[in-house]
């Protein structure tokens, strides 16, 4: 890697409570699974086995992500770098999906309006309402958002759309400056980073995939964009 580029390392973090009892989970707080703990930990060797040592890392607020962050910088042997946590790389808000399970909803409304909610680019699910026991609105994290920044349900372009000014601020100011950034966030908010990244055209988002527990390597160029063409599954750094 030359001068002119940084590496930027995006990690899904590990399976959570809610993943394995297969919930929409969104932006209910869910602790890491067993399992999940041991895809932290993974992820941090795969990437000291790979002689990647990021120099600041970012996460959400949600303590699955959280977690996963602190167990990796601690395997890769980095843990004493600087994380900034914001609520702008949470999960996608699944609404009044939230705390469902996802077989029993798809029997309830179908497989294809299931399939809509959760592949789909700008299909948004319904609402939450103020009694799912699940709503996050009164979570203290959250009390300083206003009104117009506190999802009520999100479609993954809701979730770019506020993703995009935390890309473009704190986390290009580090690739400027930085030589390696680890991003350690959910499924969907990497989604769409990717999707921003590598220029995924909407029909198309629908089918990636990002696995758990698994680190994916960029080479971030001086213009802010990857350097090179590659599949997602090139860019995964493993041990195994």
């Amino acid at each position: 890697m030359d001068a002119m580029t940084a590496n930027l390392i995006l990690l899904r973090h590990g399976q959570s409570t809610w993943n394995l009892q297969n919930r929409f989970t969104g932006w209910y707080d869910c602790p890491l699974s067993r399992r999940g703990r041991d895809e932290a930990v993974g992820a941090g060797q795969a990437l000291a086995a790979a002689g990647i040592r990021p120099d600041t890392a970012h996460t959400s607020l949600q303590t699955r992500a959280v977690d996963t962050c602190t167990l990796a910088l601690v395997e890769a042997g980095c843990d004493d770098i600087p994380v900034r946590r914001h609520w702008r790389l949470n999960e996608r808000h699944y609404g009044d999906l939230t705390g469902l399970d996802k077989a029993e909803t798809a029997a309830r409304h179908g497989d294809e309006q299931v399939r809509l909610w959760r592949r789909s680019y700008a299909t948004a699910p319904p609402p939450i309402r103020p009694d799912n026991p699940w709503n996050p609105a009164s979570d203290p994290r959250y009390a300083d958002l206003s009104s117009g920044e506190m999802p009520l349900g999100e479609s993954l372009a809701d979730v770019l759309v506020r993703l995009l000014p935390y890309w473009e601020g704190p986390l290009c100011a580090d690739l400027r400056e930085r030589h390696c950034v680890l991003v350690a966030a959910h499924g969907n908010s990497l989604r769409a980073l990717v999707k921003h990244l590598d220029g995924i055209g909407d029909a198309d988002i629908g089918a990636l995939e990002i696995p758990t527990g698994v680190p994916i390597a960029y080479e971030i160029g001086s213009d802010l964009r990857p350097c090179m063409n590659a599949s997602l599954a090139e860019r995964f750094v493993t041990d195994r």
